[in-house]
Parts: structure tokens; C-alpha cells; sequence
């Protein structure tokens, strides 16, 4: 099997067509508890903010609109802040205090899960 079995060949180049199609899904659920002041800075976030206790959760959701309704349940669910929502890849990035960082996240997948047949992965922590 050689590329030409993937794509049509025209004047000698080939021509491949991709097309992706998003599931209902979660690929990335994780929490940075404590984080270093650098990781702030990197993600352009406020690293004057100090919480006791810090943490930052990143989710990483298709189909990628998802991450506005994510971000929404999130607030609702606990005293965290935002700082990144990407209607466009599906990312999510915010703040808080550890507790408040797990039981948002928490909240986002169970409403994913239960009541929009998402497919969820399995929480990460560093």
C-alpha cells in the first residue's frame, strides 16, 4: 500500500480529501493543582491573582462550541474564573481554588455526560 491508495491522482499529484467528522466527547480533563507562577504567565493568565490553594483546569471538548455551555456550568457551578474559552478548538481554561476547580469540572462532565450523551475521559491531576 503506497499514498496513491488514499487519494485520486491527478497530473501526477495526488489529491486527498479529509474531512473530519466531531463526536459528542471530552478528550481532555485535567487539573494543575499548585501551579508554578510561569505557568501563568505562559497561558496569559493573571498571576497576580494568588489564590490559596491554586489550581487551573483544562478541558479540551468536540464539538467545540461545546466549551461556551461548558464554561457557563462551570461559573454556575463554582467560584472559579475564567481564562480561556475557544468556541473554535473546544478549549477551556479556568481558575480557582482546588475545590472549586474539581467541583466545576466535576459539574461540566456529569451535565456532559448525563444529560448530552457525551463520551467523558477520565479526570487527570498534576
Amino acid at each position: 500500500m503506497d499514498l496513491s491508495d488514499f487519494g485520486t491522482m491527478h497530473e501526477g499529484k495526488m489529491r486527498i480529501i479529509q474531512e473530519t467528522v466531531p463526536g459528542k466527547q471530552v478528550t481532555l480533563a485535567h487539573i494543575i493543582a499548585s501551579p508554578d507562577e510561569i505557568i501563568y504567565i505562559k497561558l496569559g493568565l493573571d498571576p497576580a491573582v494568588d489564590y490559596d490553594q491554586a489550581a487551573i483546569g483544562i478541558l479540551s471538548m468536540t464539538p467545540s462550541e461545546i466549551s461556551v455551555i461548558a464554561a457557563d456550568i462551570a461559573i454556575k457551578a463554582a467560584k472559579v474564573d475564567m481564562g480561556f474559552i475557544d468556541r473554535f478548538s473546544g478549549t477551556l481554561i479556568f481558575t480557582g481554588r482546588i475545590a472549586n476547580v474539581q467541583a466545576a469540572l466535576s459539574s461540566i462532565l456529569s451535565y456532559l455526560k448525563n444529560r448530552l450523551g457525551f463520551t467523558i475521559c477520565e479526570v487527570t491531576r498534576t
